[in-house]
């Protein structure tokens, strides 16, 4: 038992929280454009073009150098992030990369383009479904140059992001509304920003670990997401909020007693505080008494370096070598066509 850990999940979660209708989700374009030609916009993080230490450092560069991720003085941090952590961190994450890279390419691009094609496919040919990265290729500026070239009326903007958050949901809506200004005869834009505990994505991910674990259940359960500064959440990022409303929904759909989950965080940055508890701690603690943990990462929807290399990989390797119990990591939502489903329906406002 870890109470010290545990004691996350305690805190009273209201039957309001675990509505998703709570969470601001677009009207369905249906509904709201009758007769328009319809666009959806799924957008996902992004990923370097190539593993190398060249590719790696001008994607970090892109994507340290938002505001919205790192809000430090603007001039110190261009020489932290030019002078230290580039040079330094841009071989090492290359490295990272190289470990999990396919023939294909990125594993975060090519399966979030699948997805893409599932969705499309789902929804049929009267709607026009594309995919754009944050940060990379296929850039947003392209995506929606190329809606218009279409003759799209309305794009649905639709992060892959399921807690919402500055840092994710939040710079995707700036900066697709920033291109936008400046694309003479723009589509309008509809935003579809969060969906911590809509009942079909609970469900996907709920059966996703039913289907993985089999008949051989786990002693404990993480569900790990993505970390975040405490500081941004103390200002009123609402992505903490968001996480423990979608652990609180997926342990329900499993059935799970509150001490046999936890909800932790992982894939920490800098020096400053934190969200805790942090997925490695735990996961180590638990496995350090014999126990066999399954980890769900709910906030990454399409397998990447975080859940492939960070948890897969190295998690498991240092479980391995330190304690008696192991991890069984529970693969992303990916293309499941339980999940397509589930976001045909948010497509449709439903």
């Amino acid at each position: 038992m870890l109470p010290h850990v545990l004691a996350v999940e305690s805190r009273p979660v209201s039957a309001a929280l675990l509505t998703w209708q709570d969470a601001r989700v677009t009207k369905s374009l249906e509904s709201a454009w009758p007769e328009a030609r319809r666009g959806v916009l799924l957008v996902n993080l992004g990923s370097p073009d190539e593993p190398s230490t060249s590719a790696v450092r001008a994607y970090l560069d892109e994507f340290l150098s938002d505001p919205f991720v790192v809000d430090s003085q603007p001039q110190l941090w261009w020489m932290l992030r030019k002078l230290v952590i580039l040079p330094f961190r841009g071989p090492k994450s290359a490295r990272l990369y190289q470990s999990i890279w396919t023939a294909e390419g990125s594993p975060l691009v090519v399966g979030s383009a699948r997805l893409c094609e599932a969705l499309q496919r789902e929804v049929g040919e009267a709607v026009s479904v594309r995919l754009a990265m944050r940060y990379g290729k296929p850039s947003l500026e392209q995506v929606l140059h190329g809606f218009t070239d279409e003759g799209v009326d309305v794009i649905q903007v639709l992060p892959l992001f399921p807690q919402g958050s500055r840092t994710t949901t939040g710079t995707i809506e700036a900066r697709v509304r920033e291109l936008h200004r400046h694309i003479a005869d723009a589509p309008a834009l509809e935003f579809t920003s969060a969906y911590p505990t809509h009942p079909g994505y609970i469900e996907a991910l709920a059966q996703g670990i039913r289907e993985h674990l089999g008949s051989n259940p786990c002693d404990h359960y993480l569900f790990s997401f993505h970390g975040l500064p405490i500081r941004y959440v103390e200002q009123g990022d609402v992505y903490r909020d968001h996480c423990e409303q979608t652990a609180a929904a997926l342990a329900q759909s499993l059935g799970l007693a509150p001490e046999s989950w936890t909800l932790t965080y992982q894939s920490r940055f800098g020096r400053e505080p934190w969200l805790a508890p942090n997925t490695e701690d735990v996961a180590g603690e638990l496995c350090s008494a014999g126990q066999r943990v399954a980890i769900a990462c709910p906030g990454f929807l399409v397998d990447c370096l975080e859940t492939l290399e960070e948890i897969g990989v190295r998690l498991a390797k240092s479980v391995a070598e330190g304690g008696a119990g192991e991890i069984e990591l529970v693969p992303a939502l990916n293309q499941r066509p339980d999940w397509v489903r589930a976001l045909a329906q948010l497509v449709r406002g439903r």
